[in-house]
């Protein structure tokens, strides 16, 4: 299943083209995050025929409750001002979903129309993506980006059978134990080389983890955490 989450749109009518987009792709699960402008009338008159993806898209507050039960999450990102790792494009973005199984959701998140995700969003995610534009002109429209997109995923069919993946929301557990682990003993320091830890998780998403190793991470780290904590008792 795809996923598109728009993270604050701050225009209503985006939000009925990037229906309209999803709806031409037959993709119909939006979800929108945070602040966002009056829907309706203005977005059903973009939407043109999609008005059903607007009125049944689901509202979070957060990025992180929006993503919790994906299986897979990937940011998207334009090439100006890139800092972030990128490792997919639209081609790669459609490969990784066709190794899913139908009832596994990929959530496709894109960003605020003026500057995008922050770089917290961006790492909340695990996986980034672009797409390949012009350099001297490389912001696209919103609707137009998740048009590529959704176009590049519908030319693939989910996979029978597939490995059984972790929820985004027990991959940041993961993450945030492991966070806790590495300060504990001193590798990272609660204000320094932060950027340390944001390498380790890009790391961690481009292993594409499965359940079975995501708990058998856990297990070590709790398991390492016990030890540290007899040796001091």
């Amino acid at each position: 299943m795809i996923r598109i989450v728009l993270v604050e749109p701050r225009e209503a009518g985006n939000v009925g083209a990037a229906a309209r987009v999803m709806k031409n792709f037959g993709v119909t699960e939006l979800w929108i995050v945070g602040r966002h402008p009056e829907l309706q009338p203005l977005s059903s008159w973009w939407a043109s025929g999609a008005d059903d993806v607007v009125a049944q898209a689901h509202f979070a507050d957060t990025l992180q409750e929006a993503i919790a039960d994906a299986h897979v999450a990937i940011a998207t990102s334009s090439l100006r001002g890139r800092t972030m790792p990128v490792d997919l494009i639209p081609a790669g973005v459609a490969a990784l979903a066709a190794s899913m199984t139908a009832d596994q959701t990929l959530a496709l998140v894109f960003g605020r129309e003026d500057h995008g995700l922050t770089r917290e969003e961006v790492l909340l995610c695990g996986r980034t993506a672009i797409i390949p534009t012009n350099p001297d002109f490389p912001v696209m429209n919103l609707a137009q980006s998740i048009g590529v997109f959704c176009y590049e995923l519908s030319t693939i069919a989910p996979a029978e059978k597939g490995r059984a993946l972790p929820p985004a929301a027990l991959i940041e557990k993961l993450h945030e134990r492991a966070e806790g682990l590495l300060t504990e003993i001193e590798f990272l320091h609660p204000t320094k080389n932060l950027r340390i830890y944001e390498d380790l998780r890009a790391i961690a998403g481009r292993a594409e983890l499965d359940e079975r190793e995501a708990m058998i991470l856990m297990g070590i780290i709790t398991q390492i955490r016990w030890k540290l904590g007899k040796s001091e008792g």
